[in-house]
C-alpha cells in the first residue's frame, strides 16, 4: 500500500484475526478463572517471556526512567483498558463488547484534535469513523445480536476501557522512544499485569480461585490469550503505534466484531443474519476510507 510503511498491512492483518478472536477466548476463560487473576497472569507471565527474548538480544540495563512509561500504559492499556473488558464480559457478551471497542476509533480521533497534538482529522477518516459507527450500530440491533438485553453497567465499564486504551495508545508515543522498545513493551505487560494482580488480591479473587476446578477449556483459552492476544497481539500493536498513525492503528476495533461474531457462529453455534453480513461489508469500507485517509494525509 503506497504512503505505508512496511510491514504495517501484515502487522494490522494479525491484530485483525487474532484480536478478534480474543473475546470468545475471554469469554471461555471467564468460565472458570475470575477476571482480574486471568488478566495479571496473562500478561504478566508474557511480559516475563518477553523481557527474556529482549535481555538475550541484548537489551540494556532496566533504568528508573522506564518504568514512568510502563506503569502509565500498563495502567491505562491493561489495567483499565482490558481489565475494563474482561470484567464486563461477565455482563455482556463477547460480541456485544467487540462491538462497544469499537467507538475506540472515535475516542482517538477526538483525543488527537485537542491541545497538545491539534491534529484535524481528514475528511475521509472523519468519514470512515462514522461509517464504521454505522457498521456497529447495524450489529447492535436485534436481528444481529438475537434481542439480548444490554446491561448498562457493562456496557458502560466497555466505553470507559475504550477511552483508557485509546488515551494510552496516544500517551505510549509521547513518551521518549526506548532504546529497546521489545523490553519496553515487556516492561508495559508486566507492569499491567502486576497491577490487575494487585486488583485481584484486594478484591478477594484469589479467596475463591482454585487452580484445580479449572476447566480444560479455561487453560486452553488461557494460554491463547498469552501467547497470540499478548506476545503476538500486543507486540505487534505497540509496534504499530510507532510505525503508523494511530487512527489507522486503531482500525482493527471495526474489524474486530466481524470476527468476533464469525468465529462465534463457527465455534459457539451462535446464528449470523443478514443483517451481521450487511454490517461486516459496511465496516470493511470504513477501513478503507480511514486507510486512505492516513495514508493521504501521511504523503502530502
Amino acid at each position: 500500500m503506497k504512503g505505508v510503511k512496511r510491514g504495517v498491512v501484515p502487522g494490522l492483518l494479525v491484530l485483525y484475526v487474532v484480536w478478534g478472536s480474543t473475546y470468545l477466548a475471554i469469554r471461555y476463560g471467564l468460565e472458570s478463572i475470575p477476571p482480574f487473576a486471568m488478566s495479571g497472569i496473562r500478561y504478566a507471565a508474557a511480559g516475563a517471556i518477553l523481557l527474556a527474548v529482549a535481555k538475550a538480544r541484548g537489551a540494556s540495563r532496566i533504568a528508573a526512567r522506564d518504568l514512568v512509561p510502563a506503569f502509565t500504559c500498563g495502567a491505562l492499556l491493561l489495567l483499565c483498558g482490558n481489565g475494563g473488558v474482561v470484567w464486563a464480559e461477565q455482563r455482556v457478551s463477547s460480541g456485544l463488547a467487540a462491538l462497544l471497542i469499537a467507538i475506540e476509533p472515535l475516542f482517538i480521533v477526538l483525543l488527537q484534535a485537542m491541545p497538545p497534538e491539534r491534529h484535524a482529522p481528514g475528511g475521509r477518516a472523519l468519514a470512515g469513523v462514522a461509517l464504521g459507527l454505522s457498521g456497529v450500530a447495524l450489529l447492535l440491533g436485534p436481528a444481529g445480536l438475537g434481542g439480548e438485553r444490554i446491561d448498562l453497567l457493562g456496557a458502560a465499564v466497555v466505553l470507559f476501557a475504550a477511552f483508557a486504551w485509546a488515551l494510552g495508545s496516544l500517551l505510549s508515543r509521547r513518551f521518549a522512544p526506548p532504546e529497546s522498545p521489545l523490553q519496553a513493551t515487556a516492561l508495559q505487560m508486566i507492569a499491567g499485569g502486576a497491577l490487575l494482580l494487585a486488583l485481584s488480591l484486594s478484591t478477594g479473587e484469589w479467596a475463591r480461585f482454585w487452580p484445580a476446578h479449572v476447566s480444560a477449556r479455561s487453560w486452553a483459552a488461557l494460554l491463547y490469550l498469552l501467547f497470540f492476544g499478548s506476545l503476538l497481539g500486543y507486540t505487534v500493536y505497540m509496534w504499530l503505534l510507532r510505525a503508523a498513525s494511530p487512527a489507522l492503528v486503531s482500525t482493527y476495533a471495526f474489524v474486530n466484531p466481524a470476527v468476533a461474531m464469525f468465529l462465534g457462529w463457527a465455534l459457539a453455534g451462535e446464528p449470523v443474519s443478514a443483517r451481521t453480513l450487511l454490517a461486516a461489508a459496511v465496516i470493511v469500507w470504513a477501513v478503507i476510507l480511514i486507510t486512505l485517509g492516513e495514508t493521504q494525509r501521511r504523503s502530502t
